[in-house]
Formats: C-alpha cells, structure tokens, sequence
C-alpha cells in the first residue's frame, strides 16, 4: 500500500514538482551511485526546508523513500494521515522512545531505502550550515550494515533559479572506524565523516555549476 501511495504521488504530481523545483541533478561520480538506489540504503542530507522530502521523492522516483519524520509534522491530522500512507517514521524528539531505530532498521533488513536528515532539526537564521549532526544514521549503519548515500541540496526551491541536488557515492560505515575503539566514539567518527561528506559535496556542486558559467 505505501509504495502504491508513493507512485500514484509521484506520477500525480510530476508536473507540479517541474514548475516548482526545477531540479538539477549532478553527481560525484554517476557511474557508482545515480539516482537509481539498488537494495537496501541509508540516504542522508543536509536540510534546508520541508520540501527537501518533496525534492528527494521525485530525485529518487523509482525507489519508495521511507523518512524518519519529526513529531512536528504530524500535529494537522489530513498531513499526519498522508505521511502515514507515504510511509513516514513518525520521531518524537522529546520522548526517549526509539522504537523508530528499530522500525527503520527492520524496513533496510527488508531492502527499503531510510531518509535521515542528520541535523535533526532545520538551522535558525544565521547558524552554522549544516548544523552538527546527530549519530542516529551512523548508529542504524553500523546497525544494519548498509550503506550510506550522501547528498546535498542547495534548497532552491519556488524561485526563478533551479534547484541543484548533488548525489554522492555511498560510504559504508564499518569502513571508518577503528574495530578497537569503543562504540562511542565509533559512532563520533562515523558521524563526523558523514558531515564532512555532505560540505564536501557542497563544494563539488558549487565546482560542477561554476565550469558550466565558463562552458557558456
């Protein structure tokens, strides 16, 4: 039902996203990750607004995307109702309850694709950009042994300039630590490098967009 819900959304609304978004899509390197995500997967991002969700579903199209999905969002019953039906992983951030953890981890063991925005909320005005990352997806990584997609998207979203997203090449988090090194600090550095990852692929778009200004 949730991937039948996600295709009649995405085909319904394929014109909509066209005038909206406009999205441009680059790669660090095409050959070893595109849009098309084969097998189970970990997508992260930076987060710039709501609609990178919207942005993501239509990048993606023919993979159902399952995001964890803040509290936030569930407050008005009809959105609460279609995020449910898109197959959102309802969060609370201010509970203990991490019943979420296991509800992704057991949707990759079933080959889904789980969306994690690291930020865990989106920055205020005049923050740092990206915001620290929280270790829930290198928790759920090292969890699952999937692999983690990085993206970035400049967030340009209703306006005359295009949206640009940028898809990175997966990382496997076992990969990053030292097997010695207690579970804190694995998910630390596991952590930090998905961070890294992400500002570097900002810098390769911001690259990749200034050789086409000079190819003009």
């Amino acid at each position: 039902m949730i991937g039948f819900f996600n295709s009649f959304t995405k085909i319904t609304g394929w014109i909509v996203q066209k005038i909206c978004f406009r999205t441009k899509i680059y790669y660090e390197d095409k050959a070893v990750q595109g849009r098309r995500i084969k097998g189970s997967a970990i997508l992260i991002s930076n987060h710039t607004s709501v609609f990178d969700y919207a942005v993501f579903l239509f990048v993606f199209f023919f993979r159902t995307l399952r995001y964890q999905m803040a509290e936030v969002l569930f407050q008005k019953k009809r959105m609460a109702l279609f995020l449910k039906c898109m197959g959102g992983i309802f969060v609370d951030r201010n509970s203990h309850d991490f019943a979420f953890m296991q509800k992704s981890a057991d949707i990759l063991k079933k080959g889904g694709v789980v969306g994690i925005f690291p930020e865990g909320r989106l920055p205020d005005e005049g923050e740092m950009r990206p915001l620290p990352f929280r270790v829930g997806a290198a928790h759920l990584a090292l969890m699952t042994n999937v692999p983690i997609i990085p993206v970035y998207t400049n967030g340009s979203y209703f306006n005359k300039k295009r949206a640009r997203v940028i898809i990175g090449k997966p990382i496997y988090a076992a990969d990053l630590i030292d097997e010695r090194a207690d579970y804190k600090e694995s998910l630390q550095v596991v952590t930090t490098m998905l961070r890294n990852r992400v500002i570097e692929l900002e810098g390769l778009l911001k690259e990749k967009m200034e050789y086409e200004k000079k190819k003009k």
